[in-house]
């Protein structure tokens, strides 16, 4: 809680800036190329001098705002700061989230790449990141990425649970899930794939499954919707009747 409340402190800073947003021009406007580029070469986690640490990355993830985690992610493993930088990642899109004027601002590819930078490293020093999430951070305002800034926190979320041995279960109700209830479903979907890691079980709300569950973990999905259900039962009697078998 006081590290979201130091977040959105920055982003309050950033706020007051003023100014800052509204600094464009054309030519920086035709310069701006939000392509990805190789984060790894930045070699912001590294230490001059020391020899380059391999680090081998539990998920494969695909796409821009996979490569930006896997990047950020192989930074924060040779830091031994995983669970550090996570909680701050996770913290500034939330953040984010929260202030609209700020949401609008990354999203804004015209704002000029200095003051996108400069606005970053306001609120990374108000909040007292890590080097890693600043750095990273500030890479991803200079390459015009913070507006994917959601999406790269939940794909790092996927490899910091990989690096905890941890595996994701997501369960879809109608309603919240009893504690009692919860609790058992966690039991049994540990049970189901062993002690070798540790289930971490959330909870999704979908009215429109009408009823029953849909538990997803290890890219398996055991729908026990009434939605599902139902529409089974509706193609079973749209079936054409063999009078024959009668």
């Amino acid at each position: 809680m006081a590290l979201c409340n130091r977040v959105r402190s920055g982003i309050s800073l950033f706020n007051k800036l003023g100014s800052l947003g509204s600094q464009r021009s054309t030519l920086q406007r035709s310069l701006l190329a939000p392509s990805v580029l190789p984060l790894t070469s930045r070699n912001y986690a590294n230490v001059p001098g020391l020899k380059e640490e391999k680090v081998q990355v539990p998920l494969a993830l695909y796409g821009g705002s996979g490569n930006y985690a896997t990047a950020l992610y192989i930074a924060a493993v040779k830091a031994k700061a995983v669970e550090k930088v996570e909680s701050e990642i996770l913290q500034f899109a939330e953040a984010v989230k929260n202030s609209s004027k700020f949401s609008l601002f990354i999203k804004d590819l015209s704002v000029a790449k200095d003051v996108r930078v400069k606005a970053i490293q306001e609120i990374c020093g108000e909040a007292k990141f890590s080097d890693v999430t600043k750095n990273f951070l500030v890479v991803v305002a200079e390459n015009g990425r913070l507006k994917n800034i959601d999406t790269i926190s939940k794909r790092f979320k996927e490899l910091a649970m990989a690096y905890k041995g941890e595996v994701k279960a997501t369960v879809t109700t109608v309603f919240p899930l009893p504690p009692e209830e919860e609790k058992a479903l966690k039991e049994t979907v540990q049970e189901i794939i062993g002690s070798g890691a540790k289930v971490h079980l959330e909870q999704k709300i979908d009215p429109s499954i009408l009823g029953g569950l849909v538990l997803e973990f290890s890219q398996k999905v055991f729908d026990m919707s009434i939605k599902t259900r139902a529409l089974q039962m509706e193609r079973t009697l749209r079936e054409p009747i063999n009078i024959s078998n009668i």
